[in-house]
Formats: structure tokens, sequence, C-alpha cells
């Protein structure tokens, strides 16, 4: 109810205040909404963006965040900052889906998770196509926020750990795109939304999970799951856009404050993704889960049979900028 009610709130305000987020007097109001609970590294890089702003522009512009879907579901947040209901919202990337495709070139399997790649990212020729695609669609890319660059699959009767152990498996896919790999090795991929996965793992309804690493941890995998087989199968990039009227109507100051706040997040965030796998898997490992690191021969053998159907999918998907998004990707 009190969802619905902050969102009733926020459809009106762009019929009551044409100025969208301004409040009284010179202080604009920004409000963003994203999916993330209020625990999530993405949630707490968000939280320390606002206060930064709020420094940073000597409290001028008042960043008001709003967490796991308090202010509107997931699927809600780009309709409603495209047409001006809110100011802000945060995204990840695969979360485009067909909308922009171009979005999903991260997922592929075995395709952009070196750290050193992924710190060039922000600014790059990349990022800034996908702004352009953005733009597109009514809304302006505020930062790009690293979130994951690790997957785990679980399994509770053997390691999954060369091609042939998907065999048979159901495991829980992704996404479209990215399960044409999980069938390339001979598994039936299933979609789950993240929080249905426990229960569908301890029921048998799913041989094997798919997920990031501090999912598993906050989802407590370890409980119903013995096995673990981390490998750097693909990335996700989180990012936080913004309506672009709003963002027209801030005093240059303003915009100056926030997009300094926006640099420092994308760099914490680098730091910040990377020591909660870290934790993520000293938690698994001291919760009694068997954990394999995948060496660089079995990531190799997974690569080879993995991604060439995913980029295959993906360049039908988006036709038109895929091939131009994975040349990009891979130059960094």
């Amino acid at each position: 109810m009190r969802r619905r009610a902050l969102l009733a709130t926020a459809l009106a305000a762009p019929l009551a205040a044409p100025g969208l987020g301004r409040a009284q007097g010179s202080t604009a109001v920004m409000r963003l909404s994203h999916q993330f609970p209020p625990s999530h590294h993405n949630a707490r890089i968000m939280a320390a963006f606002a206060e930064d702003v709020k420094t940073r522009s000597g409290g001028s512009v008042d960043v008001q965040v709003f967490p796991a879907e308090q202010l509107a579901r997931a699927a809600e947040n780009f309709p409603g900052v495209a047409r001006g209901a809110f100011e802000a919202a945060a995204a990840v990337n695969f979360q485009w889906g067909n909308t922009l495709p171009e979005m999903n070139a991260p997922t592929i399997p075995y395709f952009f998770t070196e750290l050193e790649r992924i710190r060039k990212f922000p600014g790059s020729d990349a990022a800034k196509f996908l702004e352009g695609l953005l733009e597109r669609r009514a809304v302006r890319n505020l930062m790009w926020l690293y979130t994951t660059r690790q997957a785990i699959f679980t399994s509770n009767r053997k390691p999954i750990v060369a091609l042939e152990d998907f065999r048979g498996l159901k495991v829980r896919g992704l996404n479209p795109l990215t399960d044409h790999a999980l069938v390339a090795a001979g598994a039936a991929a299933v979609a789950m939304p993240g929080p249905e996965v426990p229960q569908a793992l301890q029921s048998g309804l799913l041989d094997a999970g798919l997920t990031d690493l501090s999912a598993a941890v906050s989802r407590r995998f370890y409980e119903f799951q013995k096995f673990g087989t981390v490998a750097p199968y693909f990335s996700v990039i989180s990012h936080v856009y913004v309506n672009p009227r709003w963002w027209n109507g801030l005093r240059a100051e303003q915009r100056t404050a926030i997009e300094a706040a926006a640099r420092k997040a994308e760099q914490d965030q680098i730091g910040v993704t990377e020591q909660t796998a870290a934790d993520a898997m000293q938690e698994l490992r001291a919760r009694g889960m068997t954990l394999h690191e995948q060496t660089e021969a079995e990531a190799a053998a997974w690569r080879t049979a993995m991604r060439p159907p995913v980029i295959e999918a993906f360049l039908r998907q988006a036709p038109e900028g895929g091939k131009r998004i994975l040349d990009l990707l891979q130059a960094l």
C-alpha cells in the first residue's frame, strides 16, 4: 500500500508541478527509484551518492532514494522516469530486454568479465554508444554501476565442473538470450524469478541454480545446496538514468555537483563489488558449501561451447547495433 501511495503521488507530481522535482525555493528534488534491498551493495552506493550530492551541492539538490521497489516496481521505473512521474531510477542492463537489446551485451558468457576492461567502461565509447540509445528512449544516463562479474552454479548431488555435468539438468536460466548457453551444454534452462529459486531447488523442480555470488548468500543457498562452481560467466552492469527535462531545468552548478558525485560512485562501486564477491565466497565456505573456482582451462572449454550460440542469438536480437557494441566492448 505504501508503494502504491508513493507512486500515485509521484504520478500526480508533473500535473501539479511542471518543474518535476523542484521543491520550495531553489532546492531540486531527485527521487531515485530502484529494486535493490537496502543491504545490497548497489543500494549502499546509491545511498552514499545521495549524501555526496547533498554535500557537493550545498544542500541545493535533495536526492531521495527509494529502495526495494518502494516507489515503483522495476517494470514501472522506465516509463515513470521517461514521462516525468519521478526524476530518476536504476536498472540492471539486461532488464531492457528487447526494448534495447544492445544493453544485453555484458551478459554474454565469457565475453566481458575481465576487471580491467570493466574499469574502463564508464566514459568509454561503448558506454557512450549505449547512452545514445537510452537518449532515444527519452532518458538520460547518469552513471554506470558495475554489479557483478562472477556467477555461481550450485548443485546438491555433485559439483558442476565439466561441460558434461550439465547434461539433463534443469538449471535456472538468467534470460532467454543467455539461456542458449545452457542449452548448448545439454541442460534445460528454466525461466524463474530469483526469489522463487530457493524453493524450486529444495523441491526438486530445479536440479541446479545459477546466480550471482552475493545473491547466493542473501538467499541462503548454503542451506540446501552442497556444491558451487564459481565462474567468470557474465557481467551485470546497473545504471542510473534521469528525466532529461528535469536535468535540463537544473542550474549548471547543480548538474556539476550531481555529475561529480556520479563519477565518484562509479569508481567506488568497483572496489565495493569486488569486496562483496570475496566476502560472499568466504561466507558460503564458512556455511559449509564446497566451492570450486573454475580454472582457466575449464573456463576455455565452457567459453568455446557456450559463447557462440549466445552471440549468434544476440546479433539476431540486435541487428542494428549489436555488432557495434560487441566491437566497442572488445576494444576496451
